[in-house]
């Protein structure tokens, strides 16, 4: 070994120690940025969370409320109830079917309106675009009332224009479904088209122009280039909207008129309110609110785990 060599070694060394501080302060520094809204956040998520799990676990009715009996720990009983119900496996069922059907729906118009944003020119673009943002930001109970008015047997123009006469569209299950879903995507589609399109803008130009030159359709190139590049995009929405459209209440609840009739056009997040607060079985409704947080958390991680194995980085 040469003089230099001998003295370049522990120089090397030092260095190489030197830096394993400020690695470890590179690594830690984001979750410094991000403890105070942590903080914040486990405040108030933790603790509704424990508070819902402990008293799915306790028989809690407006007796106990009220103090005129004492609160009785019965562990698994509220759930042993509930899984025993034949309602709350077609409620359950219904909801998933319902959620399926908005997110899809409310992705496909976001998607394909996204689309159309690079396609027209900037007046009619923004015309859609403040169009889109009042109905985003119309109140849930203020939008299911005035889609109410629209099909309404009586009065509503939807019946004259389509000349149906007095057919009423909350009377049969699926028309009731079907008028809730098209109120859902309505208030929900606008999110996803302004994330749609602000990443459809991020995209170079010469990819889209590589593209069209080679002959590809609008379809294809939404398949083949689009929809690739924009997943981690695609993924943040399907997540948002796959929690929104499970947890729907006031659409439900106001154009159903509290569940449709004799309980057709329940949904878990309705079915939990009848359970705890119309029947006061707190304890019943608060296990029904651990199994919806138990298939979120589920089908969220479900669909980040296929993601993962498809080689995405999220």
């Amino acid at each position: 070994m040469t003089t230099q060599e001998a003295v370049a070694q522990p120089v090397t060394v030092v260095k190489a120690v030197a830096t394993l501080p400020g690695r470890r302060r590179a690594r830690w520094t984001p979750w410094l940025y991000l403890a105070p809204a942590l903080v914040v956040l486990g405040a108030l998520l933790v603790y509704p969370i424990y508070q819902l799990g402990l008293i799915s676990l306790l028989k809690y009715t407006q007796a106990q409320v009220s103090g005129g009996e004492p609160t009785a720990f019965e562990g698994f009983g509220n759930y042993t109830t509930l899984f025993a119900d034949d309602q709350f496996w077609q409620v359950l069922i219904a909801t998933l079917g319902f959620a399926a059907a908005c997110v899809l729906s409310t992705l496909a118009v976001g998607c394909a309106l996204a689309v159309l944003l690079t396609r027209v020119r900037a007046l009619p673009r923004l015309a859609l675009m403040l169009a889109a943002l009042g109905a985003w930001a119309t109140p849930a109970v203020t939008g299911s009332t005035v889609w109410l008015f629209l099909f309404d047997p009586d009065f509503g123009p939807v019946n004259r224009v389509l000349g149906i006469g007095d057919h009423s569209w909350t009377y049969g299950r699926y028309s009731a479904f079907a008028l809730v879903l098209l109120e859902v995507v309505w208030c929900s589609f606008p999110f996803v088209m302004v994330t749609v399109y602000a990443g459809i803008r991020a995209v170079p130009s010469e990819v889209l122009e590589a593209a069209a030159l080679d002959g590809a359709s609008q379809w294809r190139i939404w398949r083949s280039v689009l929809a690739p590049l924009l997943r981690p995009i695609l993924v943040v929405v399907t997540i948002q909207s796959v929690i929104w459209d499970f947890k729907v209440f006031t659409q439900i609840y106001v154009m159903t008129n509290g569940g449709g009739i004799a309980g057709q056009n329940l949904v878990l997040n309705v079915y939990a309110y009848q359970k705890a607060f119309a029947s006061s079985q707190y304890g019943l409704g608060s296990a029904i609110g651990v199994v919806m947080l138990v298939i979120l958390l589920a089908v969220t991680l479900v669909y980040l785990r296929l993601l993962r194995r498809q080689g995405e980085e999220l």
